[in-house]
């Protein structure tokens, strides 16, 4: 008899998540209920909570009595983006159930479009495309006060996790001097990498281009401040690629105004943006309305990992592609401040 997984994953699409062959291989695994893109009833969960194996759900909602029912009950995977509250994730750990994340689904899209900022960014072309619609490009103009090339250039990475590290192995053919800024990791853990660790302040100063992929958490509200921003070289270009959250917003947008860096933005402290936010008009920045995983087809590497992590735990085998949550991590990723938003990731 196939294991029984509840499929709970609106907000999401399910086309969204998986490809058709991803579905099916998921199918070949378990006996799949719900899955519409609508959400389920709280009833039908409840009528399957006992001899349910897996759950998989936007917003995964289960306290410990629900554990204590759900005796079959091996994984719970959200597919929001992030960890949420409302799972009871103390009784998780206490019983044995793997809570995993989707987060590291999205880096592959998320990546992509970072670079693709980036290069938008460092060679000046959002800035040249506006300008060229009035009659004011530079024809053949070098302009190295504010353009600049990635090729030999100094990267900085706040946070090396899964959109930092793929961003690198698609920056490597510029072969660029990369730094990061991650607390959570020592110099074994990027020692393939062929990259620096080092602290803030010399990321922040060094780099001409500064990438923000950390994922939130209590510890790192507005990491990059008012301070931090002072310390950045004039002409320095940041890309805000996984929450606005790490950055004092308001600072970063008024020193691009100013003229001292060009920022990229993907993530907003509120969103939608109100139609009269002042960083819409904002000079030297680039704006893009939270979609960097947001093209077709960007978002199946979850379902992918889903299916390979289900596979994985059914035949006792370890190794996981989604991000596992422990108790070391999980408060202070439950503290971080949330984004006001209509849509994630």
């Amino acid at each position: 008899m196939k294991s029984k997984l509840i499929m709970d994953q609106h907000f999401r699409k399910r086309e969204e998540l998986f490809s058709a062959a991803g579905f099916d291989a998921l199918c070949a695994l378990c006996d799949v209920i719900g899955g519409e893109n609508q959400p389920m009833p709280q009833d039908v969960l409840r009528a399957h909570i006992e001899d349910m194996t897996f759950l998989v759900a936007a917003k995964p909602a289960l306290d410990r009595d629900d554990l204590e029912r759900a005796g079959n009950l091996k994984a719970v995977i959200e597919v929001s983006g992030t960890f949420q509250e409302g799972l009871d994730y103390q009784a998780c750990f206490d019983r044995g159930i793997e809570v995993l994340s989707c987060a590291p689904g999205f880096k592959y899209a998320v990546a992509e479009m970072a670079v693709g900022m980036m290069i938008a960014g460092a060679r000046g072309l959002v800035q040249e495309h506006e300008a060229f619609r009035t009659g004011a490009e530079d024809w053949l103009q070098d302009k190295p006060a504010t353009d600049f090339t990635l090729y030999g250039q100094e990267i900085g990475f706040v946070g090396y996790g899964g959109i930092a590290r793929e961003c690198h192995r698609l920056l490597k053919p510029f072969s660029p001097t990369v730094r990061a800024f991650d607390p959570w990791l020592g110099p074994h853990d990027v020692a393939a990498d062929g990259i620096q660790l080092c602290d803030l302040e010399e990321l922040v100063s060094k780099s001409r281009c500064l990438v923000v992929a950390a994922s939130p958490t209590d510890e790192n509200w507005q990491l990059i401040g008012k301070r931090e921003i002072a310390q950045m070289q004039t002409g320095t270009l940041v890309v805000v690629i996984s929450r606005s959250h790490l950055v004092d917003f308001d600072a970063l947008v008024r020193a691009a105004s100013d003229g001292r860096i060009r920022v990229a933005i993907d993530v907003f402290p509120s969103e939608p943006v109100a139609p009269d936010d002042p960083v819409r008009a904002a000079p030297n920045v680039i704006l893009s309305p939270h979609r960097a995983a947001a093209v077709d087809g960007g978002r199946h590497p979850i379902g992918d990992m889903i299916v390979d992590d289900i596979g994985n735990i059914l035949v006792g085998r370890k190794g996981r592609s989604l991000q596992a949550a422990n108790p070391d991590s999980i408060q202070r990723i439950l503290r971080a401040p949330r984004v006001r938003a209509q849509h994630s990731a």
